[in-house]
């Protein structure tokens, strides 16, 4: 029986943690937590006598001591991810040690910020005749970014780009943005805490994403949205086509 469970927590608010995620809380002996940025009412769903940890305050040697000591006496272990913790989550460094402890997990995805974030702007990302392709990224700051892999080279595309943990560098940001092609004129749009009680959406375009950021006191845990997606212009979808046949309509 597996005992360990990462487990994605949702972009913000606590009802949108999947059936599966709750469950696995309600279950838990252990909870190991990002304590920086999910939102603790998740907490509330947990038995009166669980374990909890704070993993902000821990390393990563600290987090599989605990786990560690929480299988050998045969209890169920929640590793508590912000959003889903295939994006920027540092899991896989915690699955490999476990593998090499011999300690089976398993993984409980959740609804990134980048969904709650298009969810906030009531946007849809991949627009027909406007970008079919979500770039997901962030700006190199303590943690680098692959060379080929710079704002700059991935705004040649022109897709919808969603940029994550780069709100401290708005005004390099949009310098790189047009670097890489784009107009500074390009909407864009700050996601500040999406689906959080305290969201807060600001629509503006690629030149005055720093400016809009300061007006506002954004500093982080916001998304940036960049490309035409935000605007007016796109061609309607096939999908529902009188003209178009599909498998199920003639």
């Amino acid at each position: 029986m597996i005992l360990v469970n990462f487990v994605g927590a949702g972009c913000g608010a606590s009802d949108l943690i999947t059936l599966r995620g709750k469950r696995l809380i309600e279950k838990a002996d252990v909870i190991i937590y990002a304590g920086s940025l999910v939102n603790p009412e998740l907490l509330d769903y947990a038995k009166p006598d669980c374990e909890i940890h704070n993993s902000a305050y821990m390393t990563l040697e600290q987090v599989i001591e605990v786990i560690e000591h929480a299988e050998a006496q045969n209890k169920n272990t929640v590793r508590l991810h912000t959003g889903d913790p295939s994006v920027y989550g540092a899991i896989r460094e915690q699955m490999d040690r476990l593998s090499g402890l011999g300690i089976e997990y398993d993984v409980c995805p959740g609804v990134s910020s980048f969904c709650g974030a298009a969810a906030a702007l009531k946007a849809e990302y991949t627009l027909p005749d406007v970008s079919q392709t979500v770039i997901i990224t962030r700006m190199a700051g303590r943690t680098p970014v692959p060379e080929t892999e710079s704002i700059e080279k991935l705004a040649v595309h022109h897709s919808t780009m969603v940029i994550f943990l780069s709100t401290g560098m708005l005004d390099e940001l949009s310098e790189r943005l047009v670097a890489g092609g784009y107009s500074p004129e390009t909407p864009a749009a700050i996601v500040y805490k999406a689906s959080w009680k305290d969201e807060k959406v600001m629509r503006c375009t690629i030149g005055s994403l720093a400016e809009t950021a300061r007006k506002n006191n954004i500093t982080k845990t916001a998304l940036i949205t960049v490309g035409d997606f935000l605007g007016d212009n796109y061609s309607l979808s096939k999908l529902y086509d009188a003209s178009f046949t599909t498998e199920f309509r003639k």
